[in-house]
Parts: structure tokens; sequence; C-alpha cells
């Protein structure tokens, strides 16, 4: 059995929900067999993406055995005289690696997490974000990302679904400059959103605090006091993640866990973080290096008495493959969820989820199909937005609430 063929698609979330677009992969065999995946937030236009994609397929894998992953990941870790991490090339190498695992689930009819140790879990604990009742573009709906009143309303409504733990990052926006410090409308705002959510849920459910790395280390330091009497599960990504020695010493200063991972790639960051101090990792898996890499980043957590909570803010192939590795791994916390009518509609069956968890599958590969027609009848158009984008504005803390309304 080789792998012979590619196809991508860059098909676009009409909520904007889980990125502006999302970058596809299905390969082929040469008996037959298919695997899907999906890359996270490579950061170029989507069609860009996508040849980058059959560029490295063509150069590093097809022709190969599928069994040898370690064989594949090291060619394209090393992919043009690199060998380190490079968050391009390891989203671009994550889909391919993702379908390769749907393709030896499919060949030995099982479930990838048996190729992987075994079920640990038989089903996983989620959480979702607070998204806004009703996701259609230029609907006339409270602000539940910086209305601390409206946060806890929805947040309420979710608990009622099932879920038992919520997260917001109410602090925003999220600028290109790198840290800063926080001005004192902010930091009041996020503590009115968690105290209004911690008044709402009480202890049914756990707050997760996101930030997205906007802040110093002195900044991070000052809203984490003010969290703490509000008990989150943890304080995530406090500082810019090009600055870990900062991250660890915010988690040396508060007693709320301090997450992060969501821009990191490859065991080789996220051992930089466990050493640091972090205690919650949050790979991306269409990032971090597909699914063998993401279990070497949840065996190597054990060592350090630490937790992997997978972050989602994508497609259902990645959130399927995060899945895997999460049923198989004793360090497993909490899965990022992310439940639209696309989501369900881009698979001829949707995810299951129950009441706030999602059993483990049994269905042979990822246990997912995908309905091309959806795909295709959403496409990208070429030199669109970035999957993500920050703010370009540069931004100050001078207290004024026109900075942080926009």
């Amino acid at each position: 059995m080789k792998l012979q063929d590619i196809k991508t698609w860059v098909t676009v979330p009409p909520t904007g929900i889980g990125g502006s677009f999302w970058v596809i992969v299905k390969i082929t065999t040469d008996n037959g067999i298919e695997g899907i995946g999906e890359c996270y937030g490579i950061p170029v236009s989507g069609d860009i993406a996508c040849a980058m994609v059959e560029d490295t397929f063509q150069r590093f894998v097809a022709g190969e055995d599928p069994h040898n992953v370690e064989t594949m990941f090291r060619r394209v870790y090393s992919a043009g005289f690199t060998q380190r991490p490079d968050v391009s090339m390891m989203g671009v190498f994550s889909g391919i690696e993702i379908a390769i695992w749907d393709i030896l689930g499919k060949a030995h009819d099982v479930p990838v997490y048996q190729l992987l140790g075994g079920k640990f879990h038989d089903r996983l604990r989620t959480y979702t974000y607070l998204y806004p009742c009703d996701l259609t573009p230029g609907a006339d709906v409270p602000d539940v990302y910086h209305d601390g009143d409206a946060a806890a309303e929805r947040a309420l409504e979710y608990v009622e679904m099932g879920f038992t733990a919520v997260k917001q990052d109410p602090a925003g926006p999220y600028s290109f400059q790198g840290g800063r410090e926080l001005s004192l409308h902010e930091l009041s705002r996020s503590e009115y959103s968690v105290k209004r959510i911690r008044e709402a849920v009480g202890d049914r459910a756990d707050i997760l605090f996101g930030t997205h790395g906007q802040m110093t280390t002195s900044s991070a330091i000052r809203l984490a006091k003010r969290l703490e009497p509000y008990d989150p599960l943890w304080f995530e990504e406090p500082c810019p993640p090009d600055q870990m020695d900062a991250i660890g010493k915010v988690a040396q200063a508060t007693s709320i866990p301090v997450a992060t991972g969501e821009r990191l790639t490859t065991k080789v960051e996220f051992h930089q973080a466990l050493k640091a101090g972090v205690s919650i990792l949050q790979p991306d898996i269409g990032r971090s290096g597909g699914i063998w890499e993401t279990k070497k980043i949840a065996v190597m957590a054990e060592l350090f008495n630490a937790q992997m909570a997978p972050h989602i803010y994508c497609g259902p192939i990645a959130h399927a493959a995060a899945a895997q590795v999460a049923i198989s791994s004793p360090s497993f916390l909490i899965l990022e969820t992310i439940q639209t009518d696309f989501h369900d509609d881009v698979l001829q069956k949707p995810l299951a989820w129950e009441a706030g968890y999602m059993p483990a599958p049994t269905e042979p590969g990822l246990g997912i199909e995908l309905d091309e027609k959806v795909l295709e009848a959403n496409p990208y158009t070429s030199g669109g937005r970035l999957h993500l984008e920050m703010c370009q504005t540069v931004l100050d803390s001078n207290n004024r609430k026109t900075i942080t309304e926009i």
C-alpha cells in the first residue's frame, strides 16, 4: 500500500465560526483507500496554502508506505534545510498526516485511537466558547464577548445544554504589536464578566479565561489577581507565544493554572512551555505536527504532571482527529468543541455529542466522511481573509473605551 494522490479544498464557513476558511485534504492510496485531514491556521491565502500542501505531498510523501509516519515527519520537519519548528510547514504537514492516519485506521479496520495505545477514555469532556445565540452574520444579538451580563446569560444556556465548562476572552482586541498593558477599563470589564458568569453557573461549570497572548507580564499578573477569586480552570496564553519565559513568570505569580499552545508547534515548543511552568497544554492538531506528534506531546505532559486540552478553532476533521488522540491519552483534560450547522453539513454524518461529552467513536479511521459537494458549494476567493487575523492598530493603555471597543 502506497500513498498515491492528493486533493485539496478551501471552504468558507458562512458564519465565520471556526475561522475564515478551512484547508481540507484528501489522500488516496494505490489500493483505493481514502483518508481526510485538515490544516490549521497556515498564515497565507487559502489557495496558496493548498499549493503548499500539494507541493509538500509530492516532494516528501507520495509513494511512501503510510505506516512510515516518523520518516515522513522528519522529511517535512527538515524541509529546505530547516529542521526546526516551523508553524507554516507543520500546519501543512499536519493536514497530510491526519489523512494518513485516517487511511491507516481504515486499512486495519479500527478507530485511530486503537493504533495509539487503545481506548483510555470512554468519552471526552468538552467545552465551548461563548458564541452568540444567533450566528447569522449581522444578526442583532447581545455582545457576549464584552457585555458581562449577556455573557452570564449565554453561559447558563450552555450549561443547560450539558456543557460543564465555558470559555470567554472579554479583554480584546488582539493587536499585532505584542504584549501591552491593559487599561483599567479592560481589567474591570474582564473581572466583571467572570464575576457574572460565576454567579450564573455557580459550581456547575468551570470558567476558562482566554487572552490570546496580548499582555505584558505585569499586565497579565494584574489581571490574574483580579480573576483569582472566581477560580477559573485556566488562564490561557497570557503573553505572546514568543515570550515563554514571561508566560512562566505569570504561572509562578498566580494560583490559576496557566494554559497555552494554539500557536505552538511540535514537541520542541511544548517542551519549552512545560519547562516554563505551563500546566495545561493546548496543541491544535492541525498545526502541532499531526496525530503522532500530538500524541508525543500528550505523553510528555505526563512527565511534568501536566494535562492536555486540545485547541479547536477550525472544521470538524481536526476536531475528530484531536478526539482520537485524546481518547488514548491519560493526560487528557478537556476538548474544545464548535457546533454549527455548517460543521455538521460538511460531513456525511455529524460528530457525535451527548450532553457535554463526545463518546469514543467505533468506526474505522477518524470515523467521519466528507460531503464534498458542500465543500465545493462554499468556495474560497483567492486573496481573501486569512484563517485568523489580528488588529493592525497599535493600542495603548490610556483607559479610553473607544480603544477597547474596536
